[in-house]
């Protein structure tokens, strides 16, 4: 059986299925695809097949690399909010033939893999304990806010005309 265009599985699917945009699919595709790269080129295998978890890690590594701390927010205008929307989406897209899949495959192996929140976030978050102000209590100092008028600036004593 010959495996139908891309471009047309997509279409189909999206068609009769509006929960994921049409480019999240080809965000899928494009991970799955460099997913396999990476793994044929440190295991050195021609033809492997490419479990949930680690397309998942492949997709999270992909929106980082191309879309930096806006991941999160792109993943969400495309209906992915968790990695069960990417086992929804990569089963819709075995429906179709765009995708092959191996007898073990499951979506349930897509179900809690990661929190895309905390995946996509963790490389943007501080790596030191953010410094305190001595009281905690008290506001911190004016900061940036200009000077009043009346106020004692350097010694010098400010008198108003």
């Amino acid at each position: 059986m010959e495996k139908p265009q891309f471009n047309k599985a997509v279409a189909d699917i999206v068609a009769r299925d509006r929960r994921y945009d049409s480019e999240a699919y080809h965000f899928v595709h494009k991970a799955l695809g460099q997913t396999v790269s990476k793994l044929r080129g440190q295991e050195l295998v021609e033809h492997r097949h490419i479990n949930g978890p680690e397309l998942l890690q492949g997709i999270v590594d992909l929106g980082l690399a191309e879309y930096g701390p806006m991941a999160l927010p792109v993943f969400e205008t495309w209906g992915i909010k968790c990695s069960e929307d990417v086992g929804m989406m990569v089963f819709l897209l075995i429906e179709t033939g765009a995708f092959g899949r191996s007898e073990e495959d499951r979506v349930e192996d897509f179900c809690g893999i990661f929190d895309f929140q905390e995946a996509l976030l963790r490389p943007y978050r501080p790596t030191r304990p953010v410094l305190a102000t001595p009281n905690a209590t008290e506001p911190g100092a004016r900061c940036n806010q200009p000077a009043k008028p009346s106020e004692n600036i350097a010694g010098d004593t400010f008198r108003e005309p």
